[in-house]
């Protein structure tokens, strides 16, 4: 019987934390036993999520394919089908396929200085890549991680921040953009107001920039000024990610699917591609 490329895989809510306000991180395992075992993916890549009876929703996946046996994926509940998955427990059952998309880059970027500017849950996507680095860490240079929000209780993976922080050759800058919470002693502006507090080799650095459309779009300017090519800034269309197969062709960008080419592109691509960002 020929494959349903559009039937999803059950798979089982093992575990849920609350990440930060409105957000929450699922850890999921398949049903099938055999293709849990053999799951693999790339950071950067996203899978379709289905609440079965409400519909299905592209979320990226934030574990890293370091860790076998199970996906994360971290969710703000944003919609009819990330609401109807925040009211799930553990033990639910849900559909997932995938994984779609390319990845970001990894072993193109061996030897580089690393420098991730990441906003909200932006900061999802890339924590796959970040562990990643880290679980191979002799194959890159310094790591820099500088991270925002609109304030303190939406940071995500707080204590995973605190760890990658102590690790060797790294640094990590926190800020939010005001402060209601009086126990808040970091940064205090957007999250570009962190670049000049950091020291970059230019011509061995790449960025990765993921956040709201607003955010990347200013960092990305900054990134510019400073002197940053087109070709060293990576970011990811996670906002035009539509089915995962190229059917419906809701995704496209000039000739390119979203879902298929992407979703994740340097600047230069896109500006070849005539996307404003």
């Amino acid at each position: 019987m020929k494959e349903n490329i559009y039937e999803p895989r059950l798979v089982t809510i093992k575990n849920i934390r609350d990440e930060a306000e409105g957000i929450k991180t699922f850890t999921l395992t398949f049903n099938d036993p055999a293709l849990n075992a053999a799951f693999d993916y790339r950071p950067g890549q996203f899978g379709e999520v289905t609440i079965f009876g409400v519909g299905e929703a592209p979320i990226s996946i934030t574990s890293s394919p370091v860790n076998k046996g199970y996906l994360e994926l971290t969710v703000a509940a944003v919609g009819d089908v990330t609401r109807a998955l925040h009211l799930k427990r553990v033990g639910d059952v849900i559909g997932f396929r995938g994984p779609y998309g390319n990845g970001f880059p990894f072993a193109e970027v061996y030897n580089k200085d690393i420098l991730f500017v990441a906003g909200g849950i932006g900061l999802a996507p890339l924590r796959s890549l970040i562990n990643q680095m880290f679980a191979e860490r002799d194959k890159f240079g310094k790591i820099c991680i500088l991270y925002g929000c609109r304030y303190p209780r939406l940071l995500c993976f707080t204590e995973e921040l605190g760890k990658w922080s102590d690790l060797s050759d790294s640094e990590v800058l926190l800020t939010c953009d005001t402060n209601p919470e009086s126990d808040w002693q970091g940064n205090i502006g957007v999250v570009g107001s962190l670049l000049p507090k950091i020291e970059v080799d230019l011509p061995n650095t790449v960025a990765f920039v993921c956040g709201p459309p607003v955010m990347i779009h200013f960092v990305i300017q900054d990134l510019l000024k400073m002197g940053f090519k087109g070709d060293q800034i990576i970011t990811t269309m996670e906002r035009r990610m539509e089915c995962g197969l190229g059917k419906c062709g809701h995704c496209n960008i000039g000739v390119k699917y979203v879902c298929q080419d992407g979703p994740v592109f340097s600047y230069q691509q896109l500006q070849e591609l005539g996307e404003k960002i």
